[in-house]
């Protein structure tokens, strides 16, 4: 169940929180949580190349940098890429005590796994890209070591790039990461090929860009802003015999859309679970 945003729970916190990987995700993160409140004196960052953004950040804010001490903190995120993981595992594990809640972000990085290296309460979660604009959707899951007050840290420190949601089992997180996860590129890739019809119907190549773009960007406005079912606002722009009946034909017909889109979240599922082990 998605929640609002308590921007009060954020500034409320006053223990110890690392950052561990600050790029496009993790620095999202961490302007949220800076922007909702939270005191920018608890927060370390470790990232052996951050980037200019985030440099001007530490510098403007005050956070701590890559400092040569490294003790344990409260609440350990981790933002790391899957591949570098075990690699940084050593730094991580001094950044964990016995009752740090460690929150991962990494695609396809198992619980067990994120115990072992690390240690902590473990947090698994997968948000998805949108982040970067406080718009994404974010789904986790709890280790039986979570607390009901960690678990509730957790969900304010997720909430803070969009909505949160929590699953009941870990085994579900792979046909998330096929569904919200790789969601975006799905969405990018329909503006892509409905200005490619655009050009085949005989629109110029950057008006038919413009017009894809900007009605796949307000589609998904309407959607978000409003209540109503998505096949109740699809059946809204369809008038019977019109064009957009004439077009919704082709893609829901028993070979269309439907069939390729299960064949695809399932494909990028199957992968998810490789990527697993």
């Amino acid at each position: 169940m998605t929640t609002t945003l308590d921007a009060a729970a954020l500034a409320a916190v006053t223990t110890p929180l690392a950052l561990a990987g600050a790029g496009k995700m993790g620095g999202a993160m961490l302007s949220g949580w800076l922007a909702r409140g939270l005191a920018p004196q608890l927060v370390t960052v470790i990232d052996p190349q951050p980037s200019d953004e985030i440099r001007a950040l530490v510098g403007h804010r005050g956070l701590r940098l890559n400092p040569a001490d490294s003790a344990p903190a409260a609440t350990l995120i981790v933002a790391v890429k899957p591949q570098m993981f075990r690699e940084a595992g050593e730094q991580l594990r001094a950044l964990v005590g016995p009752h740090t809640l460690v929150v991962s972000i990494m695609a396809g990085v198992p619980i067990a796994a994120i115990e072992a290296v690390c240690g902590g309460a473990v947090v698994r979660a997968m948000p998805n890209t949108p982040a970067a604009i406080g718009r994404g959707i974010t789904v986790a899951v709890a280790a039986p070591t979570v607390s009901a007050a960690q678990r509730a840290l957790a969900d304010q420190l997720l909430r803070a790039t969009g909505a949160v949601e929590w699953a009941a089992e870990e085994k579900l997180m792979d046909a998330v990461t096929a569904v919200s996860g790789s969601g975006p590129a799905y969405v990018f890739l329909l503006a892509e090929e409905l200005a490619r019809a655009g050009v085949a119907a005989g629109l110029p190549a950057d008006l038919a860009t413009r017009l894809a773009r900007e009605t796949v960007a307000g589609s998904g406005e309407l959607l978000h802003r409003s209540d109503l079912d998505p096949a109740v606002l699809r059946q809204n722009v369809t008038s019977p015999g019109g064009t957009t009946a004439a077009a919704l034909g082709v893609l829901m017909a028993p070979d269309g859309l439907a069939p390729l889109m299960q064949r695809a979240v399932a494909a990028a599922t199957r992968r998810s679970q490789e990527l697993a082990g």
